[in-house]
């Protein structure tokens, strides 16, 4: 098996993953119903005393890795089942990556810090939306 970087696809996969959970965790969306289940009022203000560009830089090499792995996810399943990977399967494969990794790794790093559920649940959302469009956008390109 010859494992490739699909150099330009991880680039719009990274994009594209980044502009839905843009618009998933949105003012109008999922933010304010996010922000109230992390106990903050709304006259809070988000990030402050953070450093903004670093959290965002940090969060864009994170996808960047996830990414990568996603493209060799994807090349492995195309190699373990000698055939193309289709948009839906790769959508299928980052949906069940959101699903069986993301979600279940993060489950209980937000139940031991006492978030809850909700919290949980709205941000695996995001991840699971996120990965789901990578796997999708990255079977274009692999």
């Amino acid at each position: 098996m010859t494992v490739t970087v699909p150099f330009f696809g991880i680039f719009v996969a990274v994009l594209v993953s980044f502009f839905l959970n843009f618009l998933y965790f949105g003012p109008k969306t999922m933010f304010p119903v996010w922000w109230r289940a992390m106990g903050r009022s709304d006259t809070e203000q988000p990030g402050t005393g953070q450093n903004m560009a670093m959290v965002f830089g940090l969060t864009f090499v994170a996808s960047i890795a996830m990414a990568f792995t996603m493209s060799w996810v994807i090349q492995a399943a195309a190699a373990l089942y000698a055939t193309d990977i289709t948009f839906w399967w790769g959508a299928l494969i980052g949906a069940s990556m959101g699903v069986g990794i993301a979600a279940a790794t993060s489950l209980g790093h937000r139940l031991f810090a006492s978030h809850g559920l909700k919290v949980w649940a709205i941000e695996v959302g995001g991840d699971i939306i996120g990965l789901t469009a990578m796997g999708a956008v990255l079977s274009i390109y692999v």
